[in-house]
C-alpha cells in the first residue's frame, strides 16, 4: 500500500475479468489511434473499439450479468418440463438438456425446485450509496478528455469480484461502500494523468481489469472517507507490436484473454495461457494476481510468460530499463509486481512470450480404479517430465457431478455405446463406480510428437490400472471448466452455495490434504447445523513448496529495508 501522506493516493487493489461501463454523466469515449488497433467484437463491447460510437459502454450491461457470472444469455435453468438445460449458444453445452442433473442436485443437496430464493433480479439504484466526488477533481478530469461515469450501474459493477460472499451481497442486499466514480483510460499516458490527479486531490484508486477476482481485492473498505476511483482498463486492449523473430508481443494490460488469443491468432501466434476465467479476465489482472493457466505444463504460468511490465505508481513509472532475456542482478522488480493485487500501482503494458499456434490438438481421458492410483500416475508423469499441455485428476465426487451434467444422447446407438463402455469398465474390469476417478488430458504441438507423447502418457497410466476413456470425455471435461461458475448462480437460486479454493502442495502431502480438507468442511458444517452433508471434491495437482506467505513477506521486507 503506497500511502505516505496527503499528496499520495492509496492504490487499494485490483481485479481481473470482464469490465463494462456507461458513458452517461461523463465524457464520451475518445478516438484511438488506428495504428496497431486490432479489434474483435467482444473488445468492442468492452469499450475498446471507439469506432462503434457513444453507446458502447451501455451495451456491456446487456451482454454480461450484473449479479452473477458471465453472459446474460448463458445460464443453467430448469425448463417447463422440470429438466435442467443450459441456455445460449456460446458454449458446447448450450441448448442441451441434462436429463439426470435435477435428480442429482435434489438427492445430493436436498434442494427443492419448488423453493426458489427471492433474491433481487435487477438493481435498485436507490439502494446504491451516493457518489461523492469533489468538483475540483471533476473539472481537472474533464480537461483530460478521459471518459468517466458516476452512474450507479457502472459503479456497482466494479465494486466486487466473484467471491461467493460478494455475489451473495449483490443478490440479497448492497455493499455499504462502492467506487464513487469510474474512469476509462485508453492508453498508458491516460493512466499517468489519472494517478497524478489522484495525488493532487488525495483520492484512492482501485485498478479494475474485468472483475473476476476471487480474493476480495475489489471490495471498497467501508471506513474509507476519501473518494474512491475505479480505474477500468478495458479500453486499453490493443496489441502494440509483435516481434516475430524473438516471439514476443507488447500488449496493453486491459485486453481480456479471449481477445488476446483471437488477435494473436490472426498473425499465427498464441500465448497458451488459459486460466479458468480467460473469457473475461485481463492480461493486467493475470499479472496482478500471478495467474496460472490450465496449459501451464507447456506454456508456463504468467511469471514464465512475462518479459517486461510497465506500471504507473504515485511515485512515477516503474519498469526495467533493460529487456535482455536474463539478468544476473536482482531482485527482479517483476516479482514484486506479480501477485501484488494492484496494491503497488496500475499495470498498463506487458510484453509477453508468444508461440506459433499449435499444429495439432488432441483431447483424452483416463479412468482409474481409485483416487490413490490416479495420484500415483500423475506423480509418475511429473517425474518423467512428460506432462501434456493439461492433465487434471478429478475425484469420484466430481466425476459423479460431471456425469450428472452429461447431455441427453442424440440416438439409441450412442446410448448403447455408452452403456457398453460402462459395462466394460464396471463389470468386466471391476471398477467400482462409487470409487473410480478420471483424469482429463489435452495434448498440443506437432502432430507426430503429440502422438508419441500420447502413447507415453497412456503407457504410464496403464501401469497404474488406468483405462483410456476416450477423446470426447476429455474434451467435455475440459470445456466444463468454462461453465462451472454458472452452476454457482443456479445453486444460489435454490439455497445451495458453492465455492472453490486453490492451494499448492508437495506430492507427499496430496492425499492427506484432500482427506483433511474434506473432513474439516464436513465437521464445520455439522457444528453449524447444516442439515445436509456438504459435497467436497478435489481436482488438480501442482508440485511446488512455499513458506507461509506471512513469513516470506516479513523476511523479504527485513532484507530489503536492511539493504
Amino acid at each position: 500500500v503506497l500511502s505516505t501522506g496527503e499528496a499520495t493516493p492509496q492504490i487499494l487493489s485490483s481485479g481481473s475479468g470482464a469490465g463494462e461501463g456507461s458513458g452517461a454523466q461523463g465524457v464520451q469515449p475518445r478516438e484511438k489511434e488506428a495504428q496497431g488497433d486490432l479489434v474483435t467484437p467482444y473488445s468492442c463491447l468492452l469499450g475498446g473499439c471507439s469506432q462503434v460510437g457513444v453507446g458502447v459502454f451501455s451495451q456491456v450491461t446487456e451482454l454480461l450479468k450484473w449479479n452473477g457470472w458471465g453472459y446474460n444469455d448463458s445460464k443453467f435453468i430448469f425448463n417447463k418440463k422440470g429438466q435442467a438445460e443450459f441456455t445460449g449458444k456460446r458454449y458446447r453445452l448450450g441448448g442441451m438438456v441434462l436429463p439426470t442433473f435435477k435428480e442429482w442436485i435434489e438427492k445430493t443437496f436436498g434442494a427443492s425446485l419448488e423453493h426458489k430464493t427471492t433474491s433481487r433480479t435487477s438493481l435498485n439504484v436507490n439502494d446504491v450509496p451516493p457518489s461523492v466526488v469533489n468538483e475540483e477533481f471533476l473539472q481537472d478530469l474533464r480537461a483530460t478528455k478521459i471518459s468517466y461515469s458516476q452512474d450507479a450501474e457502472d459503479r456497482v459493477f466494479r465494486a466486487h469480484g466473484h467471491c461467493l460472499h460478494e455475489i451473495f451481497v449483490l443478490r440479497e442486499g448492497m455493499f455499504k461502500r462502492i467506487p464513487d466514480i469510474v474512469v476509462w483510460p485508453v492508453c498508458h499516458e491516460d493512466v499517468v494523468k489519472i494517478v497524478e490527479l489522484a495525488c493532487k486531490h488525495n483520492l484512492c484508486i482501485i485498478p479494475f481489469g474485468g472483475g473476476t477476482s476471487v480474493s476480495s481485492a475489489l471490495e471498497c473498505p467501508e471506513e474509507e472517507k476519501r473518494t474512491i476511483v475505479s480505474l477500468d482498463t478495458s479500453q486499453m486492449n490493443r496489441i502494440l507490436w509483435i516481434d516475430e523473430k524473438n516471439l514476443t508481443a507488447c500488449v496493453e494490460a486491459g485486453i481480456v484473454g479471449q481477445d488476446l488469443e483471437k488477435q494473436l491468432a490472426e498473425s499465427g501466434f498464441c500465448t497458451g495461457h488459459e486460466p479458468d476465467s480467460m473469457e473475461f479476465s485481463s492480461l493486467g489482472g493475470w499479472v496482478a494476481t500471478r495467474a496460472s493457466g490450465m496449459k501451464k505444463n507447456i506454456y508456463g504460468n504468467i511469471e514464465d510468460l512475462v518479459i517486461h511490465i510497465k506500471m504507473v505508481t504515485p511515485r512515477g513509472i516503474v519498469e526495467k530499463n533493460c529487456q535482455v532475456p536474463r539478468m544476473s542482478t536482482g531482485p527482479d522488480i517483476h516479482h514484486f509486481i506479480m501477485g501484488s493485487e494492484g496494491t503497488l500501482g496500475v499495470v498498463t503494458e506487458v510484453t509477453i512470450k508468444i508461440r506459433p499456434v499449435p499444429e495439432y490438438q488432441k483431447y483424452g481421458s483416463v479412468v482409474f480404479p481409485n483416487f490413490e492410483r490416479g495420484v500415483a500416475c500423475l506423480r509418475e508423469v511429473a517425474k518423467q517430465r512428460c506432462a501434456p499441455a493439461s492433465i487434471r485428476l478429478v475425484d469420484n465426487a466430481q466425476f459423479q457431478f460431471g456425469h450428472a451434467l452429461k447431455p441427453q444422447v442424440a440416438s439409441i446407438f450412442t446410448s448403447f455405446l455408452d452403456g457398453l463402455k460402462k459395462f466394460y469398465i464396471t463389470k468386466f474390469k471391476g471398477f467400482d463406480p462409487n470409487i473410480l476417478c478420471v483424469a482429463t488430458l489435452l495434448f498440443e504441438g506437432d502432430r507426430e510428437k503429440v502422438l508419441q507423447h500420447e502413447k507415453q502418457v497412456y503407457d504410464i497410466a496403464t501401469k497404474f490400472g488406468g483405462l483410456a476413456a476416450g477423446e470426447d470425455n476429455g474434451q467435455r471435461g475440459y470445456m466444463l471448466t468454462f461453465v462451472i461458475a454458472y452452476l454457482r448462480d443456479l445453486g444460489l437460486d435454490y439455497y445451495v452455495i458453492g465455492e472453490s479454493f486453490e492451494t499448492s502442495v508437495p506430492w507427499d502431502r496430496v492425499l492427506d490434504l484432500c482427506r483433511n480438507v474434506k473432513e474439516r468442511i464436513v465437521r464445520e458444517c455439522k457444528e453449524k447445523g447444516v442439515q445436509f452433508a456438504p459435497l467436497s471434491t478435489c481436482r488438480g495437482l501442482l508440485e511446488k513448496k512455499y513458506l507461509p506467505m506471512e513469513e516470506v513477506f516479513h523476511i523479504t521486507m527485513e532484507v530489503m529495508f536492511s539493504v
